[in-house]
């Protein structure tokens, strides 16, 4: 087996069978919408003394999207905030192209051929914004 196909692989089972799917109660709230493609997500995140508790998503949209929140919320829970926003930053990065540390992202990194698909970026980087949006709320500093 191919590794593009292996990474095939990874983002569809994260699409058919999405992680961390759902809402929480008490929990920071972001609404965002890619209104190129329609992509929607609501992306909730619990903090407790400066780690990611918790982080649930609800959305609908193309399979790079929702895999993508699928695979990020697998990757950031139990990190410190200003851990996930750094991987966040290092997964935008391999999105747009730019050569980065593959072992930090792990299997995020099923998501680099979109770099190819310059209108598919978008679509993948939807939760990484709505987590960047969450984390930089009054209500979990």
């Amino acid at each position: 087996m191919q590794l593009s196909e292996l990474y095939r692989q990874v983002i569809m089972d994260h699409y058919q069978h999405p992680r961390n799917q759902g809402l929480l109660e008490d929990a920071v709230s972001v609404d965002l919408r890619n209104p190129s493609c329609g992509d929607e997500i609501t992306l909730q995140l619990q903090i407790e003394d400066g780690v990611v508790k918790d982080v649930r998503f609800k959305g609908s949209g193309c399979s790079i999207s929702m895999a993508s929140a699928s695979m990020m919320t697998e990757a950031v829970k139990g990190l410190k905030v200003e851990d996930a926003l750094k991987l966040g930053e290092s997964f935008r990065l391999m999105i747009r192209g730019q050569d980065v540390d593959s072992e930090e992202l792990g299997d995020l990194e099923a998501l680099q051929g979109v770099s190819q698909f310059p209108a598919r970026v978008k679509c993948a980087t939807l939760a990484w914004q709505a987590l960047d949006r969450a984390a930089h709320t009054d209500d979990v500093r």
